[in-house]
Formats: C-alpha cells, sequence, structure tokens
C-alpha cells in the first residue's frame, strides 16, 4: 500500500511539470499602413492616436429619442440576447473541458441479501453484504492533451464574448441607421406635404384665370397633375414610414408599433471630420478581428491535443472502503478493503487516424489564420469606404442647398413671369418639378451623410462599449 501511494503521488506531482505537445500561439504577421486611404489630411497623421471608434455610442448620438431607442436595443434585442446565450454555452463548455485536467472520485454504498436453496449436502443459507467505497480515476494530463483542449475552449468562450460586443455593435449602427432613414422619411413627407399646399394654392389660382379667360383649360390640368403627382408621392411616404417603424420595432425586439421622434434630419448634430486613429488599433478593438483572433487561438491550441494523441495514456485508479455482512462490523478493522493501479496505453495502429486528426487540426488553424488576416484587410476597407463616403457625401450636400437655393429662385422667377403673361404655364410646371426633386435629393444626401458617419463609427469598432 505505501508504495503504490508513493508512486501515486510521484506520477501526480510529475503529470503537473509535465510537457504540453503542439506549438504555442503567435499572433500573424499583417501588414498594417500607417493612416487610412480616403481620411482627410488632418486625421491621415500617423501622430494622432484618437478616434471616434473609442467614444461611447451615447457620447456619439446626440439625438435624445435615438438614445432611448439604443437603450432599448442593447438591453431586449433578440439578436443581442441570443449572442449573450451563446456566451454562456462556450462558458459552460470550457468548465467541462477543463474537469478533465482533474481526477474523477465517485462514492457509493450498496446492499444485498440472497438466500441459497436447501441442497442434499448442506442446508438453506442466507446472506447479507454491506459496502461503503470511495473510487477515484484520474488520466494524467502528461503531453498537455487537456491542458490544450482548455486553452482552445477558453479562446471560444473569448471569440463568443468577442462576438456579443459584434452583435452589439451592429444592433446600435442598425437603429442608428434606420432612426435616421426613418427622420429622411418624415422630412420627404414635410416637403410633399408642404409642396402639394403649394400647388393646390397655384391650382386654384390658374382656376381662377381660367374663369376669367386669361388662361386656358390645358394650364389648368397641368396644375392638376403637379398636385396628383405630389399626392401621390405622399401615400408612397406613408407607406414607407409605417414599415421603417416596423422595422425598428424589431431591432428593439418589440412588436410592430410608432417610434417617438427626437431630433430633425437636419438637426442632427455632426463634426465636418471625424477623428479617425491609428488603423493598428483596429486589432484592440474591433470585435470582430478580435473574435477571428480568439478562434484563431482555439485552432492553434487543437494541434497540440491533437499531437497528444501519438503519446501514451497514463491512467492512475484508486479504491477503498468497508465491506460486512453486519452493519455493526462494517467500519471495523477487519472490514476494510482498498485497491490501487495504474495503466499505460500506447497507440500502435490506428491506420493513420492521429495522423490525420493532425493535419485537421493544422489544416483548420491554417484556415483560421487567413480569416483573422482577410478580416482585418476588410475592416481596413470598411473604414476607407466610410470615410471617402462621409468626405464626399458632405461635398455632395453642400452643391445640392446650392441648388435647392436655385431651384426655389427659378419657381419663383416662373411663376412670376406666368402671372404677368410672360410666359406659358409650361415653364412653371417643369421649375416646379425641378424644385420638388431638388428638395428630395438634398434630403438624401443629407440622409447620406448621416449614415456614413454612422458606418464611420461601426466601422473605427465603435458601438460595443458598456
Amino acid at each position: 500500500m505505501r508504495s503504490s501511494a508513493v508512486l501515486f503521488v510521484a506520477l501526480s506531482i510529475f503529470s503537473t511539470a509535465a510537457c504540453t505537445v503542439g506549438p504555442d500561439y503567435k499572433r500573424p504577421l499583417v501588414t498594417i499602413p500607417v493612416g487610412y486611404h480616403g481620411a482627410a489630411s488632418a486625421d491621415s497623421s500617423p501622430a494622432s492616436a484618437a478616434s471616434l471608434g473609442d467614444e461611447k455610442w451615447w457620447d456619439v448620438f446626440q439625438d435624445g429619442q435615438l438614445r432611448s431607442l439604443m437603450t432599448t436595443a442593447v438591453r431586449q434585442s433578440f439578436d443581442v440576447r441570443i449572442a449573450a446565450a451563446r456566451v454562456l454555452q462556450a462558458q459552460a463548455q470550457a468548465g467541462i473541458v477543463r474537469a478533465d485536467q482533474f481526477p474523477t472520485v465517485q462514492a457509493g454504498v450498496s446492499s444485498s441479501r440472497d438466500r441459497q436453496s436447501e441442497s442434499l449436502r448442506s442446508a438453506a443459507v442466507e446472506t447479507s453484504a454491506l459496502q461503503v467505497g470511495v473510487a477515484a480515476a484520474w488520466e494524467l494530463d502528461f503531453w498537455g492533451k487537456f491542458r490544450r483542449a482548455t486553452e482552445a475552449a477558453r479562446a471560444e468562450l473569448l471569440a463568443s464574448e468577442w462576438g456579443r460586443r459584434a452583435v452589439v455593435t451592429s444592433v446600435v449602427s442598425q437603429v442608428a441607421g434606420a432612426y435616421f432613414q426613418l427622420r429622411a422619411l418624415d422630412l420627404d413627407l414635410d416637403i410633399a406635404t408642404r409642396t402639394v399646399a403649394s400647388r393646390r394654392e397655384s391650382l386654384r389660382l390658374t382656376e381662377v384665370r381660367a374663369q376669367g379667360g386669361a388662361t386656358s383649360l390645358l394650364d389648368v390640368r397641368q396644375a392638376e397633375q403637379l398636385v396628383f403627382g405630389a399626392t401621390s408621392e405622399i401615400a408612397d411616404l406613408e407607406r414607407q414610414i409605417e414599415q421603417q417603424e416596423n422595422f425598428i420595432s424589431t431591432l428593439l425586439g418589440t412588436n410592430p408599433g410608432s417610434v417617438p421622434r427626437g431630433r430633425s434630419l437636419t438637426d442632427q448634430p455632426h463634426a465636418p471630420d471625424v477623428p479617425v486613429g491609428l488603423p493598428s488599433a483596429l486589432l484592440e478593438r474591433r470585435p470582430d478581428i478580435a473574435q477571428a483572433e480568439q478562434q484563431l487561438i482555439a485552432a492553434n491550441a487543437d494541434i497540440g491535443a491533437a499531437k497528444a494523441a501519438y503519446f501514451p495514456q497514463i491512467t492512475l485508479t484508486g479504491a477503498g472502503g468497508f465491506q460486512s455482512a453486519a452493519l455493526s462490523k462494517l467500519f471495523t478493522g477487519p472490514a476494510g478493503l482498498w485497491a490501487v493501479g495504474g495503466a499505460i496505453v500506447q497507440p500502435i495502429f490506428t491506420a493513420g487516424r492521429t495522423r490525420s486528426r493532425v493535419e485537421l487540426a493544422r489544416a483548420r488553424r491554417e484556415e483560421a489564420a487567413l480569416v483573422y488576416q482577410q478580416t482585418i484587410q476588410l475592416s481596413l476597407r470598411d473604414v476607407s469606404d466610410a470615410l471617402v463616403a462621409y468626405r464626399k457625401g458632405r461635398e455632395l450636400r453642400e452643391q445640392l442647398e446650392l441648388l435647392d437655393r436655385s431651384a426655389e429662385d427659378a419657381r419663383r422667377l416662373a411663376d412670376l413671369r406666368y402671372q404677368g403673361g410672360a410666359t406659358s404655364y409650361l415653364e412653371v410646371l417643369d421649375s416646379d418639378s425641378r424644385l420638388f426633386s431638388a428638395e428630395l435629393g438634398l434630403a438624401q444626401a443629407q440622409l447620406s451623410e448621416l449614415l456614413a458617419l454612422v458606418q464611420i463609427y461601426r466601422s473605427l469598432g465603435g458601438g460595443w462599449q458598456d
């Protein structure tokens, strides 16, 4: 018994200092530019480390109603809650895998009573047996199989947490974009409503002129066409508004319903230029990049777990307890029993199964490395695209503002010329259509600029901060 215990303790101590097979993780080399392509000259300096992505979403978006919607979405969106449930699953799985490193201990109590029938040589015999015992088994993690598996499970847990943060970032961005689109539709509806009112007044004046013989019935019909065209636009905009409200309600995890409004589209504050920071900071801030790296770490650890199958498996077992026919004598010295043992199993022939598992783990690690590098490149493209869209969108909006003012003045001059008899109503019709189109185009440009700001914030890795 003493020699067996010594062997048990010695092997236990030696196993804690045993080697761990498989490669240790090293972050792949990636080429990171010093600045973002498409960034404004003021933001392209490598000395500027400040980034919009470091700011919390409630500091980036100043509309109080939008903040309230985002708070609701982060708290009860189904996408966020599903991602949180996946984190809990990964946490439980990591606990299951980690438990393989430790011994399993079981305790049991058994009782039996049997009777042998009477025979020619012996009388009937009744026997009783009581047994109380504890058994333990431990597969020593001599080659690091379980430690590598635990390393992989922990990396998967971190990956799921970064995945949850990526979902939060996506939900925050989707809510902001959907809200801005809703306010843009509200602005379009306001433009169409004002246009209808103006055109109805113009129709009334044209009908008065036609009754006095100052103009023809054709001008009346053309004025009616302007009214009917704008009225049909209102009906379509009202449809889009209700459907957009339903979409936002879904993002919030609520049933379809009306959505409260805050600031108008033109009153949403946003700076002409935004700080973007250093591209290298994306590796630590952006959730999808961090998630891809954790998945790479897990795949790298799986190689060691697969390689450990090449080496012997060492298992220690032990059991002890008491066994007696009478309860009163169960815990006495003579009733004691124990057993210890150990086993070493070395794979000899597996038909290439172990080798194939190692090759599979290596191939998965290579795939994960490529996915990690691709994710970084795509993130750099996302930032560059958003910066270009924001800068050029601002330039477009400024030009469309000039176009809108010019079209408004042209509409006023055409109306004066028509009232003075210097031109036909066709000129009024054309200038009015141009003004309506210019106003709607300006609203769309204002929306695009805000959506580009949302995309910049998301592509820089902002939105998941608690």
